[in-house]
């Protein structure tokens, strides 16, 4: 994996390298291919480093909002098929709400290697292609009510190639900055992704509405992204760079599936980031379900639906996640995004009975508050865990890299559980009240684990994790 420690390093190159790597200067072959990169040269970076990364950055946000984007899309088309004449059942629409979760997850690892493998520029180009084809994909399909559960499925499994763009966005970045910068580099990066769930949840419901009289225009919801992706390959096109410098880290993933913390750490990324993009995902139709008189807001002839509010909060929520784990350690926070998130969805129980929208809606945000600071704190425990459990082999830096990339994918994993689950409870028992409370034993193990382990370990180390 090569997503890199976003921490400042602090050890210093030897005296006796510097002169040698002041003196390199970059060398540009046909391609967009940068030889010589080296971030931590001080001339190199301010001659033209800092400029090359900037304009790959702007970029490659630009690529993964829109892989969030279309990753998104069937979380809101959903609501709307039943009333455009599609005959689902409600396992049925769970599925396509969870699959491209479970496509996306899954493609997380081995998007990973494309960059060093393609160059990430190349692969920019390839990935944000690929999202043509759920794009037009759910356009063609949702046009007709008689198409099969099978290619609806299929198609939404198309859309996991927006979950994967995360992993190859974010291993590339890494490359670019120096360690320093690594932090604020990929924060922006993950910002600008998550974002794209929000924007599609607030963007879909009114193109799909403006101007619809007796149907809804639904293959807009694909169409209006084509021009968009069109833009971003021939942004990165024209705008991006391949490194030779970037090279795959297997030994370092090898080592790192061997690490027991990678796996706890993963269960608890489910438990923040999966809820994060598993509760984004349905929170749409839980609404529609819930509140069926609520049709959303309506601005002329279109309708502003309120879903997009869970995804935008918590992704705006991330950053300060990451923050208050620098200042008061990630285990600390996680345990408080945790029991924050339990209550929530407590409160969710407890309030359901009142059928109060707004209220509702709060206790939801605030469980998508905590998750996203859950998402930030998490993610900012590992490097920190990685350095103490360094004894000897692959370094403490490459394995923390690796684990950083393999627990995102498995934490993604969380869009397809929640989803599921949701969809059994709601079949089997009725009610979606069940699930929720599936979901508060769920936190409460998740709080234990973190205090029973890291605690302890933050208390046996004098080290704040």
């Amino acid at each position: 994996m090569t997503v890199t420690d976003p921490r400042p390093e602090t050890a210093t190159p030897p005296a006796a390298a510097a002169p040698k790597a002041e003196s390199a200067e970059l060398q540009h072959r046909p391609g967009r291919w940068i030889d010589n990169w080296n971030p931590e040269n001080a001339t190199q970076w301010a001659k033209e480093g800092k400029a090359i990364a900037s304009r790959n950055l702007r970029w490659s946000i630009f690529a993964e909002f829109l892989g969030f984007v279309v990753w998104q899309l069937w979380s809101v088309v959903v609501v709307s098929l039943p009333a455009a004449g599609f005959q689902l059942s409600t396992g049925e629409i769970f599925w396509l709400i969870s699959m491209p979760s479970l496509v996306g997850a899954t493609l997380r690892i081995p998007y990973t290697f494309m960059v060093p493998r393609f160059g990430g520029r190349n692969w920019t180009i390839v990935s944000a292609a690929l999202l043509l084809i759920p794009s037009i994909g759910l356009a063609i399909a949702v046009s007709n009510p008689a198409t099969p559960f099978g290619l609806l499925l299929l198609i939404a499994a198309f859309a996991g190639f927006g979950g994967g763009n995360f992993a190859s966005s974010m291993s590339n970045i890494t490359f670019f900055y120096p360690a320093a910068q690594k932090g604020y580099a990929l924060g922006l990066n993950a910002a600008g992704g998550n974002l794209g769930a929000s924007v599609a949840q607030f963007v879909v419901p009114i193109v799909i509405t403006v101007g619809a009289a007796a149907t809804l225009n639904l293959p807009l919801a694909g169409l209006i992204w084509v021009p968009l992706i069109l833009v971003a390959m021939v942004g990165a096109y024209l705008r991006m760079d391949n490194l030779s410098a970037a090279k795959a880290d297997i030994t370092a993933s090898l080592a790192a599936l061997k690490e027991p913390h990678m796996w706890v750490l993963s269960l608890l990324y489910i438990g923040t980031f999966g809820s994060f993009i598993g509760f984004a995902g349905v929170f749409p139709k839980l609404l529609a379900d819930t509140f069926p008189d609520f049709k959303g807001i309506a601005i002329g002839t279109a309708t502003v639906t309120l879903a997009f509010l869970g995804a935008l909060v918590g992704s705006l929520a991330r950053p300060y996640g990451g923050k208050l784990a620098d200042r008061f350690g990630g285990t600390v926070i996680t345990i408080g995004a945790f029991t924050v998130m339990g209550l929530g969805i407590l409160s969710v129980m407890l309030t359901l009975p009142l059928q109060n929208f707004a209220v509702f809606l709060l206790c939801f945000l605030v469980l998508f508050a905590a998750a996203g600071i859950g998402n930030g704190s998490t993610y900012r425990m590992i490097p920190t865990i990685f350095a103490l459990k360094a004894n000897g082999g692959v370094g403490a830096q490459r394995k923390a890299a690796a684990a950083l990339g393999l627990i995102s994918a498995i934490g993604a994993y969380g869009g397809f559980f929640i989803p599921q689950l949701l969809g059994f409870s709601k079949t089997t028992f009725g009610s979606y009240t069940p699930a929720l409370g599936w979901f508060a034993l769920a936190y409460v193990a998740f709080l234990a684990l973190t205090a029973g382990v890291y605690l302890r370990m933050s208390k046996k180390t004098g080290t704040r994790i």
